[in-house]
């Protein structure tokens, strides 16, 4: 199980690179971020899980402000 995430995650961080637009760029990043995290934590890493919740934070911090923007708030 932990294996298979593993290389999901990685997978999902990998085809991030092949996203131009920035809102399914960000919400690719989040979710392999979030990836990211469950591995760490299933790893007992605290440096993977500490750099990915920062990712996902930011991630999704600039995919709500971006849409905020666009909707003109």
């Amino acid at each position: 199980m932990t294996l298979i995430l593993g290389w999901t995650a990685t997978a999902v961080f990998v085809t991030s690179y092949f996203f131009v637009r920035p809102k399914v760029l960000r919400a690719i990043q989040v979710l392999g971020a979030i990836l990211w995290v469950a591995y760490g934590w299933l790893i007992g890493a605290t440096p993977v899980i500490a750099a990915n919740a920062l990712v996902c934070a930011a991630a999704a911090w600039t995919l709500v402000r971006d849409r905020s923007t666009l909707s003109g708030d």
